[in-house]
C-alpha cells in the first residue's frame, strides 16, 4: 500500500477510535431510572374467572395503579438503574391489584390475591419480573406474604439492551410463570403457564453527580439547632386532593360505547388512575378541615356525555369527610354539590402535613343526580386522598409519575430465523440532547463504513490517475 494511502487509513481509523471512545465513556456508568409506566394484565383469563359467574368476585386497584386498554393494569413511578454499557436494567413500579372471589357465608373470600410493586430486572439475555404477593391458599386458607417473588421470566427475543439513551422502552415481552410464581399464585396455575405480555417505558436520567468527599467549610448542624416549628392548626399553605372519580366510569368514557375522553383545565393534573386538584387553601384546626382546590376535569363522549367537575372543596368534621364540586352537565348546573363522603379518621399533623390516604368513598344522593342516575346513592366510588401543608417546608406527596410519552412500536416481530417472534425494539429512543441515540455497536459500524468508503474513494482516485504519455520522460523499459 502506498505511504500516502497508509497515512489516510491511519487517520480514518484514528477518527473512528476517537469517535467511539466518547460514546463508550458516556455510557460507562449506571444512570438512575426515574419516572415511567408498566402495563401488564397479569393473565386476562384469570381476570375473567375472578369477575365471572364461578368466582363471582372483583378486583380493586391500590396505590395509584390504573387500568389501560381492554385488560391491562398500569403501574407507575419507575425507579431504578440502567447501565447502557452492559445493558443491565432494573426498574420498580408502584401500584397493586387486589383480587377477591368465592365469597363464603362468613363474608371471607377463598380467593384473595394481591400483586403489587412489579419490578423488571434484566441482565444480559435474561429478564425477570418480580412482584410482592399476598395470597390465600385455596386448599388451607393460609395467608402468605412474599416480597419481590421472581414471578415470571421474560423473553427478550434477542434484544440488545446496550446503548440506550433517555428512554428505555420494552413492548409486548412474553412472560412465563416461574415455579416460585406458581407457588405464590395460590396454586391456580402451574409453572410454565403463559401470562399476559409486559410492556414498559422508563425515563433514564443523567448520571448522579459524584459526592465530594473533601472537607467542607460549612459547619455541620449542632445538636442544639432549632427544630422546625410545630403546629397544631391554622391557615393551609398548600394542598391537593387526588381522586379518580370512579374507575369503571373512566373506562366507560374511553370505551367503545361512549368513545370519549376527558380534558383537564385550570391546573388539574392527570396521575393515570386519579386526577389531582392542587392549590389548596383553607384552614385546619383541631382535626377539622375546610379547604378549596383548583382545577376542572371534563368528560365528553357519545350519547350526550358532557360532565364537568371543578372547584373541588373538602370539609372534614369529627372524622367524616365530604368532597364537593361545581357540576356542569346538560341536566345539572350547580355549585358546591356534595358528591361523595369518606372516612377521614382522626386528622393530626405530622411533619407539618395533614393527610388522608385512599379513604373509601361513597356517592351521595346529590352526587347520583350529578351523574344523571348512572349510579345509585351509596355506590362505592374511587378512594379520596387528601394532603395539606401547614408549614412552608412541608412537601405534598408526589403525583404518580408516568414518565415521558413512550415511543410508538409495539407488536412482536419475526426473528431472523422465522422460527418465532421477539419483542419490539428496546433500547434507546431519544437521547438527552434530543437526537436519536445509536447503540455503541451501531455507531462503530457506521463509522467503520465511513472509513471503508473513504479508503475506497482513495483507491478509485489512485487507479484513475493518468498513465504515462509520449511527453512523459521515458522510463527504464521505454526506448
Amino acid at each position: 500500500m502506498p505511504a500516502r494511502l497508509r497515512a489516510l487509513v491511519t487517520v480514518v481509523c484514528a477518527a473512528v477510535l476517537g469517535a467511539l471512545l466518547p460514546v463508550t465513556a458516556a455510557h460507562a456508568e449506571s444512570r438512575p431510572v426515574q419516572g415511567g409506566r408498566l402495563d401488564w394484565g397479569i393473565k386476562s383469563s384469570f381476570q375473567s374467572y375472578v369477575t365471572g359467574p364461578v368466582a363471582k368476585g372483583s378486583y380493586s386497584l391500590t396505590r395509584g395503579a390504573a387500568t389501560v386498554g381492554d385488560s391491562a393494569f398500569r403501574f407507575h413511578s419507575a425507579t431504578g438503574t440502567y447501565d447502557a454499557a452492559t445493558g443491565a436494567f432494573r426498574a420498580a413500579f408502584s401500584g397493586g391489584v387486589h383480587f377477591l372471589g368465592h365469597r363464603t357465608g362468613t363474608g371471607a373470600h377463598r380467593l384473595d390475591l394481591t400483586l403489587s410493586r412489579p419490578t423488571v430486572s434484566i441482565s444480559g439475555s435474561t429478564g425477570t419480573l418480580h412482584v410482592d404477593v399476598v395470597s390465600r391458599a385455596k386448599d388451607t386458607g393460609a395467608v402468605t406474604t412474599s416480597r419481590q417473588v421472581p414471578f415470571a421470566s421474560l423473553s427478550l427475543g434477542g434484544i440488545d439492551m446496550r446503548g440506550g439513551g433517555g428512554t428505555v422502552a420494552l413492548n409486548n415481552l412474553p412472560a412465563t410463570l416461574t415455579a416460585e410464581g406458581a407457588r405464590s399464585f395460590a396454586g391456580y396455575y402451574t409453572a410454565g403457564t403463559a401470562l399476559d405480555p409486559v410492556s414498559l417505558s422508563a425515563d433514564v436520567k443523567a448520571p448522579a453527580p459524584r459526592q465530594d468527599t473533601r472537607p467542607s467549610d460549612t459547619p455541620a448542624p449542632s445538636a442544639g439547632s432549632p427544630e422546625p416549628a410545630k403546629t397544631s392548626g391554622g391557615a393551609i399553605r398548600d394542598g391537593a386532593v387526588d381522586w379518580g372519580v370512579r374507575r369503571t366510569f373512566r373506562e366507560y368514557v374511553t370505551g367503545d360505547i361512549a368513545d370519549g375522553t376527558w380534558a383537564l383545565t385550570a391546573g388539574a393534573r392527570d396521575g393515570g388512575a386519579l386526577f389531582r386538584f392542587p392549590g389548596g387553601e383553607g384552614t385546619y384546626e383541631d382535626g377539622g378541615l375546610t379547604a378549596a382546590f383548583e382545577g376542572t376535569v371534563r368528560f365528553t363522549g357519545a350519547h350526550g356525555l358532557d360532565l364537568s367537575l371543578g372547584n373541588v372543596r373538602t370539609v372534614v368534621e369529627d372524622g367524616r369527610g365530604t368532597l364537593y364540586a361545581d357540576v356542569t352537565s346538560p341536566d345539572v348546573k350547580e355549585r358546591k354539590v356534595p358528591l361523595v363522603t369518606f372516612t377521614a379518621g382522626d386528622l393530626k399533623p405530622a411533619g407539618g402535613l395533614v393527610q388522608v390516604t385512599e379513604a373509601p368513598a361513597k356517592l351521595t344522593a346529590r352526587g347520583a343526580e350529578a351523574f344523571g342516575g348512572m349510579y345509585r346513592a351509596g355506590t362505592e366510588m374511587d378512594p379520596v386522598s387528601l394532603a395539606v401543608a401547614l408549614t412552608a417546608d412541608a412537601r405534598l406527596p408526589a403525583l404518580p409519575d408516568l414518565g415521558s410519552r413512550p415511543m410508538p412500536s409495539a407488536s412482536p416481530r419475526p426473528d431472523k430465523t422465522g422460527a418465532g417472534t421477539s419483542a419490539a425494539p428496546v433500547a434507546s429512543t431519544i437521547d438527552d440532547d434530543g437526537f436519536p441515540a445509536l447503540p455503541v455497536s451501531l455507531a462503530a459500524g457506521a463509522l467503520l463504513l465511513a472509513a471503508t468508503a473513504l479508503v475506497a474513494v482513495a483507491l478509485r482516485r489512485r487507479r484513475a490517475l493518468p498513465t504515462a504519455s509520449a511527453d512523459s520522460p521515458a522510463g527504464p523499459d521505454q526506448g
